[in-house]
């Protein structure tokens, strides 16, 4: 593949190329892989380091990537992304039947509230009736129920924890290895499901969770921004957020919504049941 070739129609984007030669790359150029195959708004206009930094890897660990796709280097790999960037630029432009919300020329403010609400769409998009309604089965029919984040996701076990306490079902949270976390962890058993929210590359206790529920005969969930997730190869359900994002650090917004939509879905499975409740609960 050359960076002429990504021009051609009659060849594949380079996130399809990328997809299908996946299983041959290295630990670590699988973490680039799926982040350019994520973020490609993002990853068309970073630089070797800035991609390498977001990709929790080295510059050089880019370069030899490009070099395994075929191309020259980076620059070569980069001009691929932006020229499918664009294209899907314009493509979702004639879907929408309209202009972007912004112009290019934006402020950062205008690019941040950009990125979110191309991130809401981007999600909503890539999620069916069928993938939500099966969570919100397994949420309602959770004996037990078991919320693993660590780092920045632990806010979100924790605000998932939260709202699914005023729906009166109780959740516990992993968040760290450390002993009390690890006990939670070995009383899983199969009337637990097992929610596990990664962003990013997936963190050693992600991973060891998820092999455990399965060992355990437990349902699982994976909730990721990453669509060849290490974590989603393990889960029995895995829904995808989209977190592209123009600053340092990856938007969560889509992320809020969707655990959102999960508690109003399962609101909505007994409402009369939970209305009183939510009410004495607002009214604190």
């Amino acid at each position: 593949m050359t960076k002429t070739a990504t021009k051609s129609p009659q060849l594949k984007s380079l996130s399809e190329y990328i997809q299908e030669r996946f299983e041959e790359f290295s630990r670590s150029q699988k973490d680039v892989a799926r982040y350019i195959v994520d973020h490609l708004d993002e990853a068309a206009f970073l630089t070797a380091e800035e991609l390498a930094r977001r990709a929790s890897t080295s510059s050089s660990t880019v370069v030899r990537f490009s070099q395994a796709l075929g191309f020259e280097g980076y620059p070569e790999l980069q001009q691929a992304a932006i020229e499918e960037y664009r294209s899907a630029t314009v493509a979702n432009a004639a879907t929408a039947g309209g202009a972007a919300l912004f112009s290019f020329d934006h402020s950062e403010l205008e690019g941040s509230l950009g990125a979110d609400y191309s991130n809401l769409e981007e999600t909503a998009r890539n999620l069916t009736r069928e993938q939500v309604d099966g969570a919100v089965a397994a949420l309602a029919e959770a004996q037990r129920v078991v919320i693993v984040g660590v780092d920045q996701m632990a806010f979100f076990a924790s605000y998932l924890r939260h709202i699914l306490s005023l729906l009166d079902i109780r959740a516990e949270i992993v968040a760290s290895t450390g002993g009390e976390s690890l006990q939670r962890l070995g009383r899983i058993d199969e009337e637990t499901l097992v929610i596990v929210l990664s962003c990013g590359r997936a963190h050693p206790l992600l991973l060891r969770a998820m092999k455990l529920a399965l060992h355990r005969r437990a349902r699982t969930l994976a909730i990721s921004d990453a669509s060849m997730s290490e974590v989603g190869e393990h889960a029995e359900q895995t829904l995808y957020f989209s977190s592209n994002s123009p600053s340092f650090a990856r938007s969560n917004t889509a992320l809020m919504a969707l655990v959102q939509g999960l508690a109003h879905g399962l609101y909505a499975r007994d409402e009369a049941a939970h209305k009183d409740r939510i009410r004495a609960y607002k009214l604190k």
